[in-house]
């Protein structure tokens, strides 16, 4: 165990990443040693930030909570905090099955943390970025006030809560003067941002303002809604040259019997007519979409509709995942988890089977164009990097060839050679 050293752990989503990031910086203003996701933990302080937000992602931390016990017991680490999703709505069980673990904290209880070790809480105290230096998250809320069936995101954050604009703006420039070129803006319902503060949706006048920051490069939008969406964004975005065309866009389903049940507000002609419209006023635009396989009720018909949608629309970024029951929710409290898991998996392998080689036959297109390309990092045989199509860590790489040298954190022009269908090969012609 290493004195004065704290190792932060997180599980889930880039949000939770943030929080991290803030706490990072809590600690080492307060004149610890930080460190993020070790290889070991050595910390007389360790925290794990959990995600709750399906099943799965509750047992990853589950299993990592249960990975420090022995660490715990043998004294090679000292105090260990769980912290995050999963105590916020779990916290009394997991008093009662992990003893071992000195304290939970609910997501929001940073400052009962840093009370409960004898250390000041700082408004001030900013983040310590553990992405690369060339890009960081930029979460514009907090909350969601979506009914959705399946969800239980509202359980966790609550209702949904815009930073002022003028905040996120001073974060951006701050950032910025520290090198980050890609702003990645995070929320819950990213299109929702500004409803509760301006009484209309403020996203466009939110990108707009953050595109003229100098040394942003690139912005990119992610977990947008279907529902209301504001329209106005289509503008900026196909006005701004440095407003990735780049969309997440979560659709879950295209069956209206389906979207009823999931409480979704919005229907399959809403959806068609909103893809539509986003192609058109953003020519060359990649969506990124996830759906879900198996919420209770989807029938053979409703899989069908759902694999003829995806079909038809070939998504450039598309992932899936299988429905679960989780505590709490509309769905958990009203429909019977009707459809059985191994009907689940063998949905769910089928759309992703589909989407590979729709995503194989949209990689290959690409071959002999050029894409101005991002320098994430440099490896034995490649410089990796990404085009403006491409989100870190969940979408294709370019894996660029090192007859020139290029530098990390710099973009460059690439040619592309060839591809595969979550990979792109090329060669550079020249750099930034």
């Amino acid at each position: 165990m290493r004195k004065n050293r704290v190792d932060i752990i997180t599980l889930g989503c880039s949000k939770n990443l943030i929080d991290s990031e803030r706490l990072l910086s809590q600690f080492r203003l307060n004149g610890y040693t930080v460190a993020h996701d070790p290889e070991k933990v050595s910390g007389e302080i360790v925290v794990v930030n959990t995600c709750a937000f399906i099943g799965d992602a509750q047992e990853e931390s589950i299993r990592m909570i249960l990975s420090l016990e022995d660490a715990r017991k043998k004294g090679r680490i000292g105090r260990l905090c769980v912290m995050g999703c999963l105590p916020e709505r779990f916290r009394a069980e997991l008093q009662q099955e992990l003893p071992f673990v000195d304290k939970f904290y609910g997501k929001f209880n940073w400052t009962e943390l840093m009370r409960d070790l004898g250390k000041p809480y700082r408004d001030d105290a900013g983040r310590v970025l553990t992405t690369p230096p060339h890009y960081a998250y930029l979460k514009i809320s907090e909350g969601c006030d979506r009914t959705c069936s399946y969800c239980s995101i509202p359980l966790i954050t609550g209702r949904h809560r815009s930073r002022p604009q003028e905040e996120i703006l001073s974060e951006a420039r701050q950032l910025a003067a520290q090198g980050v070129r890609e702003l990645q803006l995070v929320a819950q319902d990213l299109t929702g941002y500004g409803r509760d503060l301006y009484r209309e949706p403020a996203l466009p006048a939110l990108v707009e303002s953050l595109s003229d920051i100098p040394g942003i490069d690139w912005i990119r939008l992610h977990y947008a809604y279907p529902a209301q969406f504001p329209y106005g964004l289509l503008r900026v975005m196909h006005e701004r040259a440095n407003v990735c065309r780049y969309l997440d866009i979560a659709l879950q389903h295209i069956s209206d019997p389906v979207l009823r049940k999931m409480r979704r507000n919005v229907t399959r002609t809403d959806t068609c007519r909103l893809i539509e419209r986003i192609r058109r006023e953003v020519p060359g635009i990649h969506l990124r979409t996830t759906l879900m396989v198996g919420h209770p009720g989807e029938t053979e018909r409703d899989f069908e509709e759902l694999i003829r949608f995806v079909k038809d629309v070939r998504f450039e970024r598309l992932g899936a995942f299988a429905y679960s029951h989780e505590a709490g929710t509309y769905a958990q409290e009203h429909y019977p988890d009707d459809v059985p898991d191994d009907l689940k998996r063998e949905r769910l392998d089928c759309l992703m089977r589909l989407q590979e080689r729709i995503s194989g036959e949209q990689q290959e297109a690409k071959i002999g164009r050029t894409f101005q390309t991002l320098i994430d990092r440099e490896e034995e045989d490649f410089y990796i990097g990404r085009t403006e199509f491409d989100s870190p860590e969940i979408d294709p790489e370019v894996l660029v060839s090192k007859e020139r040298k290029l530098r990390v954190g710099h973009f460059c022009t690439v040619q592309i050679e060839s591809a595969e269908a979550f990979e792109l090969y090329g060669k550079a012609l020249h750099s930034a």
